[in-house]
C-alpha cells in the first residue's frame, strides 16, 4: 500500500471515470489530511487481523495524485513474476518505481525471478491498467477484462500470453447523464473469491456476453453472487479477498458493505470474513476504493 501526500481529484482520469467528483468545502489540504486518515484507517483494521501490510511513501516530490492505487501499475505472481503495465493518464506513469521491487526482494525477502514489462504499449496509446483492468481467477487461470480506453484487448491478450491466463473480455457499463457509457475498470463491478464471485451483471449490457461470463464462472465451480448497478456506484464491486490468519477476509469501504443487501451478506459470510472501512474522501476523488488501493502479493519467499 502506498500513503498519499498528494492525494486530489486527478483532472487526467476523471476524463473516463465518472465515479470521481469534487468534494465541496474542503481544501487542498483538508482533503489530503482526510485521504491520509482513512488511509491510515483501512491499514489498522487490516493489521487488527493478523495481516502482514508494507507500506511505502508516496515518492517525492509528491506530484502523483492517486499514488494510492498502486495495483494499476504493479501486480505479483506465484512464480515470482513482478508485471509493470501501461497506464492511460499521464500523470500517472510517474507512479511506476524501481524501488518496490527491490524493496520487496531485497528488505522483504521475497523471491522476485523476472520483470514483465508491459509499459511499452503506452507508445501506441494502448494500455491495461494492472488489476484495475484485468481481474484475476488466480485457481483457474483466468483473467476478466472489461474492454474501455484504458483496458485494451490486445494488451490484455500480451499478458495473458506471458502469465498463462486465459483471456475473458467482454465490455461493461455505467449510466452517466441518460448515456451509457463504459466502465473504466473491471475491478469495480466484479471481484472474484474463494468459491464465489461478486458481479454486477446489470452493466453487461449485451445478454450474450453476460451469458458467456455466467458460463465461464459455473464452469469453474464459483457460487454467482450479483449486486445491482446501483450497489457498484457505491463501490460494492471494488472487493479484494486476501488470507488472514483465520482464513480469508473479504476487504470493503464502509459504503461498499452498507449497500449490500442482507442475503448478499449471508452467502458471502460462507465463504470469507468481511472487513469494511470508511473511505469517503477517496472515494469521492479518487473515484476507487479498497481493492484499488490494495497492491497484494503473491510472490514466494526467498530459500533461507
Amino acid at each position: 500500500m502506498v500513503r498519499p501526500h498528494s492525494f486530489r481529484k486527478n483532472e487526467e482520469t476523471a476524463t473516463n471515470n465518472h465515479y470521481q467528483r469534487d468534494l465541496a468545502k474542503a481544501s487542498p489540504l483538508e482533503i489530503i489530511q482526510l485521504a491520509q486518515a482513512e488511509f491510515d484507517g483501512l491499514v489498522e483494521q487490516l493489521k487488527s487481523e493478523g495481516i502482514e501490510v508494507i507500506i511505502f511513501d508516496e515518492a517525492d516530490p509528491y506530484k502523483t495524485p492517486d499514488a494510492l492505487f498502486p495495483n494499476n501499475w504493479i501486480s505479483t505472481h506465484a512464480d515470482g513474476t513482478i508485471a509493470l503495465y501501461p497506464m492511460f493518464a499521464p500523470n500517472r506513469r510517474d507512479e511506476r518505481r524501481d524501488d518496490v521491487p527491490l524493496m520487496l526482494e531485497h528488505h522483504y525477502g521475497f523471491d522476485v525471478r523476472e520483470i514483465i514489462d508491459f509499459t511499452e504499449f503506452e507508445s501506441h496509446d494502448k494500455f491495461l491498467e494492472g488489476t484495475g483492468s484485468i481481474v484475476l481467477d488466480r485457481v483457474n487461470r483466468k483473467a476478466y477484462a472489461a474492454l474501455s480506453d484504458r483496458t485494451d484487448a490486445r494488451a490484455l491478450d500480451h499478458f495473458c500470453d506471458q502469465l498463462d491466463f486465459e483471456p475473458v473480455a467482454f465490455k461493461a457499463f455505467q449510466s452517466v447523464e441518460g448515456k451509457r457509457l463504459p466502465i473504466y475498470h473491471t475491478n469495480v463491478m466484479m471481484s472474484i473469491g474463494s468459491g464465489y464471485a461478486v458481479v454486477c451483471l446489470e452493466s453487461i449490457d449485451s445478454l450474450k456476453e453476460q451469458e458467456q461470463l455466467r458460463n465461464s464462472i459455473a464452469h469453474d465451480g464459483l457460487a454467482l453472487i450479483p449486486i445491482t448497478e446501483e450497489q457498484v456506484n457505491q463501490f460494492a464491486g471494488n472487493m479484494l479477498e486476501i488470507q488472514g490468519t483465520q482464513g480469508p477476509i473479504l476487504v470493503m469501504s464502509e459504503s461498499a458493505y452498507l449497500s449490500l443487501f442482507p442475503a448478499q451478506i449471508k452467502e458471502l459470510q460462507r465463504y470469507t470474513t468481511l472487513l469494511y472501512a470508511p473511505l469517503p474522501t477517496i472515494e469521492t476523488c479518487g473515484g476507487g476504493s479498497a481493492r484499488c488501493m490494495i497492491a497484494e502479493i503473491h510472490l514466494p519467499k526467498q530459500n533461507v
